[in-house]
């Protein structure tokens, strides 16, 4: 079984959706198709259709987060040190083009959010950034050409 690394936080994350999952969108499903049933010939019936839809759904998100907390590989970043960048550390960039600076996280793939500044492990910038160093430049690549950014600062916390 493939593991996925993860920070206790992203895992917490996903065990909260789980729960709302199983114990109110599940329910609060069954009541609308039972709803909908009740309407008559369900061959015409979009309101039962939407709601087999979005059951589906449902059911399909909770296997797969059941799926990914199980294989979930918990990485504390505060456990960890060094001065060269991995997983769970907190970078400080500048971008060279339009000289401006940005903090990431590197996390795991299913706790990404760029909108939180959580960089996924698997992207371009991470894996352009893993392994080096405070004061390093890397080029990574880009739709609209390489982008170049310098590292100001790594912190494990």
């Amino acid at each position: 079984m493939q593991k996925f690394p993860m920070t206790a936080h992203g895992l917490q994350r996903l065990e909260d959706e789980l729960r709302n999952l199983k114990s109110v969108e599940r329910p609060a499903i069954i009541l609308a198709i039972a709803e909908a049933r009740s309407h008559g010939d369900l061959s015409e019936n979009a309101e039962y259709h939407a709601a087999r839809e979005r059951q589906s759904f449902i059911e399909g998100r909770i296997q797969e987060l059941e799926e990914v907390i199980g294989a979930a590989e918990v990485i504390d970043p505060s456990s960890l040190s060094g001065d060269s960048i991995k997983f769970g550390a907190h970078v400080q960039l500048l971008d060279e083009e339009t000289e401006k600076e940005a903090t990431y996280q590197i996390v795991g793939v299913y706790e990404a959010d760029i909108k939180l500044k959580r960089l996924s492990i698997s992207s371009p910038l991470a894996k352009s950034l893993i392994g080096k160093k405070k004061g390093d430049t890397i080029s990574v690549p880009a739709p609209g050409g390489d982008r170049s950014y310098e590292i100001l600062g790594i912190q494990f916390i």
